[in-house]
C-alpha cells in the first residue's frame, strides 16, 4: 500500500509517496480504505516542518486530519461501525466528549498520529463516525477540520440568536462552512475576501454583506454601517496578526471573536484597552470533539448543506494541490481523491 509522507528536508517539494505495509486492525480497531482528503493550512505547515505536537512516527509526518473511506475489516470487539460504513476520520482521535484538554488534544491525525493520507489505514473505533447518506466522499471528507471548527465556533462557544451579525473572514473552508451554518440558523452574514468574483459565489450561498477588504482596508466600518453602528455579534477571526486590529474595531460591545487561524502576517496585535473598553470576548478554537462532530452532522442532514468542494486533484497529485492552496486559488475546500 502506498502513503504520502514528509520528512526533513520539509516542503512541498519533498512530499513524497512511499510503499508501506498494509495494516492490520487489531482490538478495537478498524481498517479503512480512504476515499478522498481534504486539506487544511495545518497540513500545509506541517509538511513545511513547521508544526508539530511531537510526531511519534520519528521526524517524518503523514499529512490529513480529513477523509473519508470504507470500513473493510474490523479487530475484535468493534461495535460502533461494520464492515461495509462509509465514515469520516475525526480529528482528534481521542476527543470524544467533554472540554478540551493536554491529553485529548495530543491525540490528533497527521501529527502526532499518523494521518489519513494514505490507501489504508488503521483507526480506533472509536475515532470515525458514520456520516449523511446523501454527501458524496469528497464532500464528507471536508468535514472533520473546518467544518467541525465553523460549528464549534458558532454555536458551542457563542451565544447567538436569529438575527445576529456574523462577521467571516475570506472564502476559505472554515468562513464558507461557517456562511453556509449561519444562514441555515438564520443569522445575517457579512463575508470578507480580496476578490469580487468569490465575494460573488458567497452572494450566491446566502451573504447579506459583502467587503472587498483590498478596496476597503479599515473594513471595520462597513460592518459597523451594516449594523447601525452597534458592530458585529460575532466575527470567525482567521487572519490572526494582520486582522485582529479591524476585528476588535468591528465587534459589538459583548460580543464574540473566534480566533481560528493566523495566516495573515503583520499589522497590529491586539490592544487589550480595546477589548477591555468593549467588553468583547476573544476565544481560541481548535476543531472540537466527536460528540459536536455528530451534532453538526445532524444539522447537515436536516438542512442538507453541501460542502463547497472547489478543485480536486488525484491523491498522487498532492504538491499540485497545495500549490493551489499555498497561492490562495480555492473557495471552500480543496479535496484529494483516491
Amino acid at each position: 500500500m502506498r502513503a504520502l509522507q514528509a520528512a526533513d528536508p520539509w516542503g512541498v517539494d519533498h512530499l513524497t509517496i512511499i510503499q508501506a505495509p498494509e495494516p492490520r486492525p487489531g482490538p478495537g480497531e478498524v481498517l479503512v480504505r480512504m476515499k478522498a482528503v481534504s486539506l487544511n493550512y495545518r497540513d500545509l505547515l506541517m509538511i513545511n516542518g513547521m508544526y508539530s505536537r511531537g510526531s511519534a512516527t520519528g521526524g517524518s509526518v503523514t499529512p490529513f486530519s480529513d477523509g473519508c473511506g470504507m470500513i473493510e475489516a474490523v479487530g475484535e470487539g468493534v461495535t460502533r461501525v461494520k464492515v461495509g460504513d462509509r465514515v469520516a476520520t475525526l480529528f482528534f482521535q481521542g476527543w470524544l466528549s467533554g472540554p478540551p484538554t493536554l491529553e485529548k488534544a495530543m491525540t490528533a491525525l497527521g501529527s502526532p498520529i499518523p494521518g489519513a493520507g494514505r490507501e489504508l489505514a488503521v483507526f480506533s473505533q472509536e475515532g470515525v463516525s458514520k456520516v449523511p447518506d446523501f454527501l458524496t466522499d469528497q464532500q464528507v471528507a471536508t468535514l472533520p477540520c473546518a467544518a467541525l471548527t465553523a460549528w464549534r465556533a458558532l454555536f458551542e462557544d457563542a451565544d447567538l440568536s436569529p438575527g445576529d451579525t456574523v462577521v467571516l473572514q475570506g472564502t476559505g473552508g472554515v468562513s464558507i462552512f461557517g456562511l453556509q451554518f449561519a444562514k441555515a440558523a438564520g443569522l445575517r452574514a457579512l463575508i470578507t475576501s480580496s476578490s469580487d468574483e468569490k465575494l460573488a459565489r458567497a452572494k450566491a450561498l446566502g451573504a447579506d454583506h459583502l467587503v472587498n477588504y483590498r478596496q476597503t482596508p479599515e473594513w471595520s466600518k462597513p460592518v459597523r454601517e451594516a449594523t447601525g453602528g452597534v458592530g458585529a455579534d460575532f466575527i470567525m477571526e482567521v487572519g490572526g496578526q494582520g486582522t485582529i486590529d479591524q476585528s476588535l474595531k468591528a465587534i459589538r460591545i459583548g460580543g464574540h471573536i473566534a480566533i481560528i487561524g493566523v495566516v495573515a502576517q503583520g499589522g497590529a496585535g491586539i490592544n487589550p484597552a480595546v477589548l477591555i473598553g468593549n467588553a468583547a470576548k476573544m476565544q481560541g478554537v481548535f476543531v472540537g470533539s466527536r460528540d459536536m462532530f455528530e451534532a453538526m452532522c445532524k444539522a447537515i442532514e436536516l438542512h442538507q448543506i453541501q460542502p463547497v468542494v472547489d478543485k480536486v486533484f488525484p491523491w498522487t497529485e498532492a504538491k499540485a494541490a497545495f500549490a493551489a492552496m499555498a497561492g490562495g486559488e480555492h473557495f471552500g475546500k480543496i479535496v484529494l481523491e483516491f
